[in-house]
């Protein structure tokens, strides 16, 4: 009954089948890979940025260029308060509220973006505490400029005057008269009593879309394997029932269709 298996024709589907499972598992389990290695990621980056708020602050110079290894660390750095901005819609414990950004001018010339503090409600420059006057020392953990439209950021435009939506060197070069650093630091204590605005893990390190993307291409790849294992038990299920069908006179077989088919064709 199950002769026909070994048909030129079976042995095709059944190679093709053969290939296609194995490729589509092993897709499915790459993926996961990738899942589980962003998950440890997440986890890796947590854990450093609790661990980098109690290690001793380093100078700006030697933690820049920001990157992954970097980012979170606590550095220190010495100037004098310029440019006031605020940030709006940043949430804090599951409040809405605005970040309060303020210029550092450094003794080389370069502004390094401060964040002082967490203010609640709808951003307001009056309730903003000014900076400190003259000559300061900040500490605080040190963040790679954000991306507008990525990481919940708003890239949002044609807001007032003295706010900006992301906090990032390329928006705050055109609103500051002088260079600003391609980084910016959150202070370990907000200042004139607003709230610290905690360090956030390194980009591509989180629980971020990406991941749930490669968690659902998992999904994806192992119901392919399944459907490729289906169609082959479906197909040969039919086949069975030709067969049997074509030895109690019911049907012909699908190779007697074919060839009555061919003869009728060449009759034609």
């Amino acid at each position: 009954m199950y002769r026909f298996l070994l048909t030129p024709r079976w042995w095709g589907i059944n190679v093709f089948v053969l290939l296609a499972i194995p490729f589509c598992v092993f897709m499915g389990s790459w993926q996961l890979s990738r899942f589980e290695d962003r998950v440890q990621d997440h986890r890796t980056a947590t854990e450093e940025v609790s661990a980098e708020q109690t290690e001793a602050a380093r100078p700006l110079a030697e933690l820049l260029p920001v990157d992954k290894k970097t980012s979170g660390d606590r550095t220190t750095a010495t100037g004098r308060y310029g440019e006031q901005l605020l940030v709006p819609d940043r949430q804090l414990d599951d409040r809405n509220g605005y970040y309060v950004l303020t210029l550092l001018r450094t003794d080389g010339g370069e502004a390094l973006p401060v964040v002082r503090g967490w203010l609640p409600g709808t951003a307001d420059p009056a309730k903003a505490p000014a900076p400190p006057a003259g000559e300061v020392t900040v500490t605080g953990a040190l963040q790679a400029s954000e991306t507008p439209g990525s990481n919940g950021v708003s890239a949002a435009g044609g807001l007032p005057a003295g706010q900006t939506a992301a906090i990032s060197a390329a928006s705050l070069v055109n609103l500051v008269p002088y260079d600003v650093y391609d980084a910016w630091v959150t202070l370990d204590k907000g200042d004139s009593g607003m709230t610290a605005v905690p360090a956030t893990a390194p980009a591509d390190t989180g629980l971020d879309l990406k991941a749930f993307q490669n968690l659902g291409y998992t999904g994806e790849w192992f119901v392919f394997a399944g459907f490729v294992v289906f169609m082959w038990f479906r197909l040969m299920r039919r086949e069975v029932e030709f067969l049997r069908d074509a030895e109690l006179g019911i049907a012909e077989t699908p190779a007697a269709e074919e060839t009555a088919t061919v003869r009728a064709g060449a009759s034609a």
